[in-house]
């Protein structure tokens, strides 16, 4: 029976990965959260991480705005207890799955990101995630995955999509910016994409490098938004569109935040489906 050991098991992704991981009779899975290791402490990751066989790392600083207030704060979590942990797996032989994010790119593009293509950062988060990888890359190069995600939504945690809903019952009318283009991407699938590349790696058939976890298709915050409200049977028209300029926020964010999938074919696994059947099918459980 393969040991699997799950970092950041209290937040949204982490929940999911345990709801997944719970039906896996052949996994022994222990979970861990922020109250029983610190990440950033390297002894404590060193002895926590002894006898397993897959790390999947789903702590995270995810202030994005804090970041640029407290960039070294958010290093020490998204770069230097990334280094710990990628340390550790490396003394103990375990593989590691590390989720990053698109902000590591400038996202000025105009087509998908493929996983190779050159990072740039235009903001704190995105630097400290970056140092992530980075540590990943130096100290696992034979046995570390790092998975980056984007537009992330989940039943456990504050995103978006639970945002639109909360404001349907409190405005008549939402602006919603039309002008940074993404993948909206269910929490619970990327969970499932992210144990079946820990079940890929242990049967030896996924190399190890960057992956990217996002949902297929592409759109707009402004168009998510109509499709939440229009899921939910509420008037769509009720979202207007407008643009960036006129919600700013301390940290830059990228306008173009689409991700290629390139890379799971060889891992002999299939991308995420579209956008819009993981949105249908997260609503429809919530309203269950």
């Amino acid at each position: 029976m393969s040991r699997l050991l799950v970092t950041g098991s209290g937040g949204m992704l982490g929940r999911d990965l345990l709801a997944v991981l719970g039906s896996r009779e052949d996994l022994s899975v222990t979970a861990t959260t922020r109250a029983n290791l610190d990440i950033t402490d390297a002894e404590a990751v060193r002895a926590a991480v002894a006898g397993y066989d897959v790390v999947i790392n789903a702590a995270a600083w995810t202030d994005v705005d804090g970041a640029e207030t407290r960039e070294q704060a958010a290093t020490a979590v998204n770069g230097d207890a990334v280094a710990n942990l990628a340390g550790a797996c490396a003394a103990s032989g375990a593989r590691m799955i590390h989720v990053s994010t698109d902000y590591v790119f400038r996202g000025d593009a105009t087509e998908p990101y493929p996983e190779d293509a050159p990072t740039s950062p235009v903001n704190a988060y995105g630097r400290s995630k970056l140092a992530g990888e980075r540590a990943m890359a130096a100290l696992l190069p034979e046995s570390g995955y790092t998975v980056r995600t984007a537009w992330l939504y989940g039943a456990h945690g504050p995103n978006f999509v639970a945002t639109m809903l909360r404001l349907a019952g409190e405005r008549e009318r939402l602006d919603v910016v039309n002008d940074q283009r993404g993948q909206p991407t269910w929490s619970y699938r990327l969970a499932e994409r992210l144990v079946a590349l820990a079940d890929a790696a242990l049967a030896g058939h996924a190399a190890p490098g960057v992956y990217h976890g996002t949902a297929s298709g592409e759109t707009t915050w402004y168009d998510l938004a109509r499709a939440v409200f229009a899921l939910r049977g509420l008037d769509p028209d009720r979202i207007r569109p407008t643009t960036s300029d006129r919600f700013p926020r301390p940290a830059a964010r990228p306008s173009y935040s689409v991700l290629a999938h390139d890379r799971w074919a060889a891992a002999k696994l299939q991308p995420m489906a579209d956008w819009r059947s993981g949105l249908a099918e997260a609503l429809a459980g919530e309203a269950r």
